[in-house]
This record gives structure tokens, sequence and C-alpha cells, in this order.
């Protein structure tokens, strides 16, 4: 008798265990998150764009089944800045990351602080596992003096990671081929070094996480994973053979299609890197590489088919910035042109939303409160953050305050009243540049007629460029820039 009563109440324990499981996995209805950013790829370099000559058959399937964001810009084209605006919602000169992380700026302030609430602190605060994959480059190294080596690379403590529980990064560095990371219980001394191209290798950490074969998340919650791929940022030519074979006995001449590239550097702007000789001949290696890391998200996106996460998950397709490629005369990037500081941004999830092509002028502090918004955590958007939310914009474009202009600027740490400001709106790009020595230079041009920007038409119209420079001033009123103050009466 007794026998069949503990039988009895065994039973109603495992039942009652199943149907509280079952009641758990049924209530997660949060979608996971898979955001991913490659580092230096441009806009143009999205092959159903058939811009650059480029193959990117899964990058492509996103967009033509997601939501393809055509106006993108990295208001600061720039690895740290954009990161940094991305985590925290805010412009650089709120969160105090204005160019570059390294050791030469630590002194400044110009890293991301302890105290600020992330992205991933709100998603970690509302029930996600929160991952981190590659490139973090927002901490500042032990502090160096002028003349001193300058260190760019360094270890993320724990306490400075904001809420990503799953830690597979580093700080900053160019070995695609024989990248390290630091793992997330491992010591600041105990790098793991991989023989591996980095986007492949990433691939597979990220793909054994969504697998969970390690316990690297929690069971039955949604994760959050960014995952920031250094390719194809230089060294170009640190790209599988395999890729490159497709651009074999092919010059930089036969794939730079665009009409504003420039075999030499053009010194008149002050802005943005040169050395273009040196430099442009890579494009095929560039070129190949971008192949190369469609390849590698479309891996990851394979495994989340055959886990069965595929439709509740969300996939982001960003960039820090773009890749200038001769452009102008111009090498790399943080400089207004397109090429520069138009990026992708795609945005994925089969279960809800519906795929078009979406023209509003989005800035990067306005993916944190988007996304929050559409997993349905607006309420817990940061007060300080600096962007909106437009989430409504992937169900109803209807009723929406659009922005008629997206804010581009550069500056440095040691001066964050001077350097470089403008904005485009619909028609026009406009940028002001102001050192301590010279004048202000300025550069204005007309997108619709001229969309490769090859003629600066500033002092052509005294009443534009009056209504322009107006514009630009009161954006950055609102702002409380500091530029204001150095360079208007």
């Amino acid at each position: 008798m007794k026998n069949k009563v503990f039988k009895l109440l065994l039973l109603i324990v495992m039942i009652a265990g199943f149907v509280a499981c079952k009641e758990k996995k049924d209530k997660q209805t949060n979608p996971n998150i898979v955001f991913i950013f490659a580092d230096q790829y441009r806009r143009a370099s999205m092959g159903f764009l058939n811009e650059d000559p480029v193959k990117t058959p899964n990058i492509d399937a996103l967009a033509e089944q997601g939501v393809f964001f055509s106006r993108a810009v990295a208001n600061y084209p720039l690895c740290s800045p954009y990161r940094a605006m991305l985590m925290t919602g805010q412009y650089p000169l709120t969160n105090g990351v204005i160019s570059n992380c390294h050791s030469g700026r630590t002194q400044y302030g110009n890293y991301l602080k302890k105290e600020t609430t992330c992205f991933s602190d709100v998603l970690a605060n509302n029930g996600y596992s929160a991952g981190y994959v590659g490139k973090w480059h927002l901490d500042g190294p032990k502090p160096t003096k002028k003349g001193e080596r300058v260190e760019w690379d360094t270890w993320c403590p724990p306490d400075r990671r904001h809420g990503f529980d799953f830690w597979y990064a580093y700080g900053t560095h160019g070995r695609h081929y024989h990248p390290y990371y630091w793992t997330t219980d491992a010591k600041e001394d105990e790098k793991t070094f991989v023989k591996q191209w980095s986007p492949e290798h990433e691939a597979d950490v990220i793909i054994d996480y969504i697998v969970n074969s390690q316990k690297q998340r929690k069971d039955n919650a949604p994760f959050a994973l960014f995952w920031s791929i250094n390719p194809p940022h230089t060294p170009f030519n640190e790209v599988p053979e395999s890729y490159k074979k497709g651009y074999e006995g092919i010059k930089a001449e036969q794939v730079l299609n665009r009409p504003n590239v420039m075999y030499d550097d053009d010194r008149s702007l002050k802005a943005g890197d040169g050395n273009v000789k040196q430099k442009i001949g890579m494009a095929t290696d560039y070129f190949a590489t971008v192949n190369g890391v469609d390849a590698q998200i479309g891996r990851v996106v394979e495994h989340l088919k055959t886990t069965g996460l595929y439709d509740n998950t969300i996939i982001v397709f960003s960039s820090d910035h773009g890749e200038m490629m001769g452009s102008h005369g111009k090498m790399h990037k943080n400089i207004w042109f397109k090429e520069s500081w138009e990026i992708p941004l795609i945005v994925h999830w089969p279960q809800k939303i519906k795929a078009k092509v979406e023209d509003l002028m989005i800035s990067v502090p306005d993916y944190m409160p988007t996304m929050l918004g559409l997993v349905g955590l607006g309420n817990n958007i940061p007060k300080e953050v600096e962007g909106t939310d437009y989430s409504k914009v992937f169900f109803d474009s209807e009723g929406i305050q659009r922005p008629d202009k997206q804010l581009y600027l550069g500056a440095s740490p040691q001066e964050p009243g001077e350097g470089k400001r403008g904005f485009r709106n619909a028609s026009y790009t406009y940028v002001e540049i102001k050192n301590a020595i010279e004048p202000n230079t300025c550069f204005l041009y007309n997108d619709l007629e001229d969309p490769y920007q090859m003629n600066n038409i500033w002092g052509q119209n005294k009443e534009l460029d009056k209504q322009m420079a107006l514009e630009l001033r009161e954006l950055l009123l609102k702002m409380n820039d500091p530029w204001v103050e150095h360079n208007h009466e």
C-alpha cells in the first residue's frame, strides 16, 4: 500500500514538473536577437544593390525577407564611436567616446563608462541571456603620455561587460588569420589563440552558442547575441584563398566602378585617410572578404533554421562604417562621403514583420530604443537615451514623426568643441570643418543631382549656404554641442 502511494506521489510530482516546464517554455514569447555588425562594411557592398561586384546571397536574402533601411548612416563613421552609440543610444559628446579608444585617449575619458546603462544591460535585466562575440573596442587601455607607445587592445573585466554573461571577445586587433580572444571566465593573461580565419571561427562559436551544447546561455529564456566581425576591416589581404579565387587576374580598375574613384590622393580634403596609391590595389581582396563574411553569416542563419529558432529570432545586419576605397582620392573612413558613412541596416524577423524597403532617416543612437521597442521593452528605455524609438515603423509607417536630417560629426577627445559637423537631409549633404588655426571650410553637395558627390557647390548660392549653416546651428544647439560656441558669433 505504501509503495503504491509513493509511486502515485512520484507520478504527481513528475507531471507537475512537466507542466511547470511546459508553462515556462510557453511563456517564453520574447524573440531572440542576433545583432551582426561587420567592421568597415560599406552599404554598396550588398549584392542586391548591384553596386559593388560582390556575391552576398545570405545578406541579400535577409534584406529581401526583412526591412532594409535604405538611408542608414554611421553618424560618426569610426569604430568606437559607432559601438558606443549602439550600446548607449547616445551621441559621442554625451557618452564620451569621441574617437577610437586607445591608451593615448584614455586620460580624456574616451571609453564606455561602467555606470552607463547599455542596450545589453536592459536586455539582461529583463530576462535575456546576453552574449558578445568578436571585436569590442570600447575600453580604455592604461593611459600613456604623448611620445609613449600607444596601446590599442585591452582586456575587458567582467564588471565592465554590461550584462553580457557570455564573452568571447577582444578589444581590438587586426589578426584575421591568427586571432585571439578572452573567454567568459578568462583572466587578463589567459588569451585563447586560434589558427583559423576569424569570421569562420566566430561563426563556429556562435553556432555552438545557438545549440547551447555547453550551457552557454540559460535554458527556456530568450538570448541576445551581438557578433562584431572585424573583416572586411584592414588588413584586406588576410582572407582565405577560396574567396580570392573569384577575383583572380582582375585589377582594381576593373572592380572599382564608381565614377568618383581617384588613383591619386586628393590633398585638398582636410579629412579622411590617404595613401590611395599604396592601398587601392587591394580592392579585390576587400570584395573577396565581403563574400567570405556573407558565407559565415549564412552558416549561422542556417543553424537558426535547423534548431527551430529562426522564425522567432530577430536578425540585424549593420556595420560600424563604410570604406572609401579610392572614392574622392581617399581610403577607409572618418569622412562625410557616402562611401564612408552610409552603412547597411537590415532587420529580419519572419514571425512578426513584413518585408519592405524603409527610407526612414535613422541614426545609430536610434538603434537601441527601436530594438527595445520592437521586443516589447519600450518602457525600459533609459531616460538618458538621445535616440528615438521608431519600432512602429515595422508595422505601420503612418503617423510616425520622421526625422528630416541625420547628424554627421567628427571630433577629438582633446578638443570636442572643434572638428567636423554637418548633416544630411532629403536633398543635400552639408559639412563644416573647423580647427584652431584655419577658418571654416565648407562642403555642400546636391545629392539628388550629384549622387556621387563630385561637385562642391558651396559658395554658388549664398541663400542656400546661409540656410544650411542655420540648420546646422539649430541642430547642434539642441544637442548642447560646444562646437556652436567655438564657431559662431
